[in-house]
């Protein structure tokens, strides 16, 4: 790749980025913190955050180096399809906001496990703390390690083993001030990321209108319209050779759903930010975060698609290989390797935001299901507050140590984000259900929500290699209503669910959206509306 590595005013620009975020993220801490410690306080920095506090900070913790190399990847392979995955998340960011996130506030939810014990009972609440500690440790953490590492490696060349160090201990920085500075800094981090999104797919956009001569941004989205055609299609047919990735329907009106809202309504990395706030504040939040996520594909996948177009006509013809098989993951690296000194530094300081900021949002998950629900709960009970915010910061190095150590192993894995994702996710239609069903049928048992526990990976396992033919999107929303069927037939076989003491009151006042927030949801469903019917 031409003009690898970055140059004295790239590291300029990125010095200016680091010493910023951390100099603003001890400010807010100076400033918000208060002389009598809080859990609380710490972990979700109750009653702080404002609305676009709480949306960039989900925004943050969700976009990472797999959605600039893994997802401009798939726009190089798949197309616009694969936007999808963002496009539909901000329908279910709506959907969270309006049904999910009100039951939370409504009975003081701080971490899910707490959900489950108040609605069910300690040993299912138990049984998931201790799967998602160790799935967020092992799985999530050193994985966003490994990828990140793996992508500042690639475009900047830096040291695998120095990066993923670098990292962490930034990381650890942002995050030992707690769920305030967590928040605040996410604000800047998504500036910083957008800002650095933005400069890449300029450079995408220019090469493409230079290459064939008809100069303008505008014309250089014709261009990729007019020379990969068949990347414009959100729906793909069976005979498509992604159709497995991205069955057809499923995305708009299947399992996609299943997978978005359990990862926005029931993940403790991703709801935590909300539920500190009010219940106007918090909608408000999502609601910015929706907003955010409809500019994502323009950063990440806009990029792979040129990359893809000038490929096909001559240009990286080298650089996007390995061997001789085209690698859709090198786009990315190859434009950012192309940007003028300076702008490649604040590309490069994206890159690093989103890598950062998800790592904060996920150790200060680590730490509050720690925290809250294993060491209160069963080893202190009656610790003071401080105890507690104490522990929570020792769990954040621990979490992170093990992070640091283990990623370096996941360079045996040929392909670490395809299978980190699908293996991870063969929790989601259990916990979906279990959720679901035990917020809204009050009937649900705890014995019927500990069947469902048990049976999803079992169940997932046995799909995947049963029926490989099978798209997972599709086997994820098929495993979904049997565990839906598994809850209902144990619930209404016990005749002690007919009056259920774990059910929750719901009130159809709740649900109520205030006129803002109504008006944002119906502009964001009515762009996605379009969008999917221009590029059906």
């Amino acid at each position: 790749m031409s003009n690898t590595g970055l140059q004295s005013l790239d590291y300029i620009v990125f010095f200016i980025y680091l010493i910023g975020v951390s100099a603003y993220g001890y400010w807010i801490y100076k400033k918000k913190s208060s002389k009598e410690v809080s859990s609380t306080d710490y972990f979700l920095a109750e009653g702080s955050l404002t609305f676009w506090a709480i949306g960039a900070s989900i925004i943050a913790s969700n976009i990472s180096a797999e959605h600039f190399i893994g997802m401009s990847g798939s726009g190089f392979a798949i197309g616009l399809a694969i936007s999808s995955y963002e496009w539909m998340a901000a329908a279910s960011l709506i959907v969270v906001a309006l049904f999910i996130l009100p039951v939370y506030l409504k009975n003081k939810i701080y971490t899910m496990p707490q959900f489950l014990r108040e609605r069910y009972n300690p040993t299912v609440a138990t049984i998931m703390a201790v799967f998602w500690l160790l799935l967020y440790v092992f799985v999530n953490l050193t994985s966003i390690l490994y990828l990140g590492a793996l992508a500042l490696e690639v475009t900047a060349g830096i040291d695998f083993q120095y990066a993923i160090v670098g990292l962490g201990l930034f990381a650890i920085v942002i995050t030992i001030g707690g769920m305030k500075v967590i928040g605040y800094t996410d604000v800047v981090q998504v500036v910083v990321l957008i800002l650095g999104g933005l400069a890449t797919t300029y450079l995408a956009l220019d090469l493409v209108s230079q290459h064939f001569n008809r100069p303008g941004i505008f014309n250089a989205l014709g261009l990729l319209r007019e020379q990969a055609d068949s990347h414009f299609h959100m729906i793909l047919p069976k005979d498509h050779p992604f159709y497995k990735d991205l069955p057809g329907l499923t995305v708009i009106i299947g399992a996609m759903w299943i997978n978005n809202l359990a990862y926005f309504g029931c993940n403790q990395y991703i709801i935590q930010r909300s539920l500190g706030a009010s219940l106007p504040t918090a909608r408000k939040g999502i609601l910015f975060a929706a907003l955010l996520k409809l500019l994502i594909p323009i950063i990440v996948v806009i990029p792979g698609i040129a990359a893809f177009v000038l490929y096909q006509n001559g240009m990286f013809q080298q650089e996007m290989l390995a061997g001789n098989v085209v690698k859709p993951d090198h786009a990315y690296p190859v434009l950012l390797n192309l940007l003028p000194a300076g702008l490649k530094g604040m590309a490069f300081a994206a890159l690093t935001a989103a890598i950062v900021a998800s790592l904060a949002g996920k150790a200060n998950s680590i730490s509050t299901i720690f925290t809250l629900d294993i060491y209160k709960q069963y080893i202190a009970p009656h610790a003071t507050e401080r105890q507690l915010v104490r522990v929570g910061r020792y769990t954040i190095y621990v979490a992170m140590a093990i992070g640091i150590l283990i990623a370096p192993q996941l360079r045996a894995l040929d392909q670490a984000y395809q299978f980190i994702q699908e293996y991870s996710s063969f929790i989601t239609p259990g916990v979906f259900a279990i959720f679901i069903l035990g917020m809204f049928w009050k009937r649900t048992t705890s014995s019927a929500a500990l069947a469902a526990a048990l049976l999803t990976i079992p169940l997932s396992t046995a799909g995947k290699f049963l029926v490989p033919e099978v798209p997972f999107l599709d086997r994820m929303g098929y495993i979904f209503l049997m565990l839906c069927g598994v809850i209902v037939g144990i619930s209404l076989a016990d005749p002690k669910g007919k009056n259920n003491p774990k059910g929750l009151d719901i009130e159809s006042s709740m649900f109520r959206p205030g006129k803002s927030f109504a008006i944002g949801s119906v502009l964001i469903c009515g762009v996605l509306a379009a969008l999917y019917t221009i590029f059906w």
